[in-house]
């Protein structure tokens, strides 16, 4: 779907269902409509309506209407390609099996896997139900081929609370229109309380772990296991791994360093940023520590710099956070614990959770097939950019950096086979080309 960049999806129509908090998917319809697409969107609730007012089909029934819905509104508008944000949102698994079974193009936003330059992009699905080959071997004998350096995106977190903020108070407002709507955080009022929280216990925490980074990074460095953890409702943990929540993995991974790790090593576990409004793990962090003797040997920590974490861990433990790629780039031994699309033999350990602590250092990934994925990964799944800030000066409604040099050429292709600039799909020439790229 990115090899022609978003000259790909000329002469297709396109049905936008659900989009990331704010702007972006009316900016990518403009961005596809600029491109020869025909567009057309969906609302949900309120937040999707704030943000694409216009030319928009609302679904206001409730969720067991929306399979009959979709498939109408499929054939109806004859649509050839669905685009969507994350494909574990529970309307979005139904048209994704809908989508699938009828045989239709399929494309999936997600946060991206090289994260903080990119968002993904992939066909049929993201994350666990990634397209993307498992096998060592498969990279190893891919052609590396060169990708130019992204741009920097910068820091997006007042974009992102903004957008989140206009969202979420647009989605309390016109509830009444879109009553049978069920998100999957509640949509009130309420959601302003945790946000608060978070800046308190920002502070709070900044204070209380003040002299920990300079423990870790200096006499504890190469002791300790870092443990990062995934947001309380994240759908890779319930839907991608076999544990129920994140203290199921938290006490699966303590159980397990108690009786298995080299006694003078430490767990360190790592709270997430965007977690930190709605979980506080301390007390039962605090419970395991005294039920497995850890004194001394466990930690709880919240905004410690990430990176100079990983470069000085003896091992990472994960169930499946993108921070196992971050991990990998570092040189840092990475277990799995769920399903991970970058769990490949040679980069991960793939042995038992409990053989990980003794034998971690055995197994720091192999820097060429890392190099080798994650070429792969950027050009088949990467887009340059944000959702919820635009790079400057591309051209784009979206602000997103579509083409390298390799997909500049396909453009030019392209322009010839159409002989005025207009791709004519019927043409054999330009036709090879767009099943090429698709």
């Amino acid at each position: 779907m990115l090899q022609q960049g978003i000259h790909a999806f000329k002469g297709k129509r396109i049905l936008l269902l659900q989009g990331p908090a704010g702007p972006f998917f009316r900016r990518l319809s403009r961005d596809l409509t600029l491109a020869g697409a025909r567009v057309f969107k969906v609302n949900f609730n309120g937040g999707d309506f704030f943000f694409y007012p216009r030319g928009a089909i609302s679904f206001r029934g409730r969720a067991d209407a929306w399979p009959v819905f979709f498939e109408d509104l499929l054939e109806r508008l004859n649509i050839d390609i669905v685009l969507l944000f994350g494909d574990c949102r529970p309307l979005h698994r139904i048209a994704c099996a809908i989508v699938q079974r009828r045989g239709l193009e399929i494309g999936v936003f997600e946060e991206g896997y090289l994260r903080p330059d990119y968002v993904t992009i992939e066909r049929y699905g993201v994350n666990g139900f990634s397209q993307v080959p498992r096998s060592a071997l498969f990279y190893l004998k891919l052609k590396k081929r060169k990708v130019e350096p992204p741009m920097h995106v910068g820091n997006t977190f007042w974009h992102t609370v903004s957008w989140v903020c206009l969202y979420y108070l647009a989605g309390i407002l016109l509830k009444p229109l879109f009553r049978h709507y069920v998100h999957h955080r509640p949509l009130t009022l309420r959601e302003v309380l945790p946000w608060l929280r978070s800046l308190w216990r920002k502070a709070y925490y900044a204070v209380k772990e003040r002299n920990i980074s300079a423990r870790l990074t200096g006499t504890l460095a190469k002791r300790f296991y870092l443990v990062p953890l995934q947001v309380h409702n994240d759908s890779q943990i319930h839907t991608h791994s076999h544990f129920e929540s994140v203290p199921h993995f938290i006490r699966h991974v303590v159980a397990s360093f108690a009786h298995r790790a080299p006694r003078k090593t430490v767990l360190v576990i790592k709270h997430h940023p965007m977690d930190r409004a709605y979980s506080d793990y301390t007390p039962l962090v605090q419970e395991l520590i005294e039920t497995h003797a850890l004194q001394g040997r466990c930690f709880y920590i919240h905004d410690q710099h990430l990176p100079s974490l990983l470069k000085r861990t003896r091992g990472v433990v994960v169930v499946n956070s993108t921070v196992g790629l971050s991990a990998l780039y570092h040189g840092a031994p990475v277990k799995v614990c769920g399903n991970a699309l970058y769990d490949i033999e040679g980069l991960t350990f793939r042995g038992p959770l409990g053989e990980f602590w003794r034998e971690s250092h055995q197994s720091r990934p192999n820097h060429n097939l890392y190099d080798r994925f994650t070429n792969y990964l950027i050009q088949r799944t990467q887009l340059n950019g944000s959702f919820y800030k635009r790079l400057p000066n591309l051209g784009m409604e979206t602000g997103l950096r579509w083409m390298n040099r390799k997909i500049s050429s396909n453009a030019v292709m392209l322009k010839k086979a159409s002989g005025h600039g207009k791709i004519d799909s019927s043409s054999p020439e330009s036709a090879k080309i767009l099943n090429k790229t698709l």
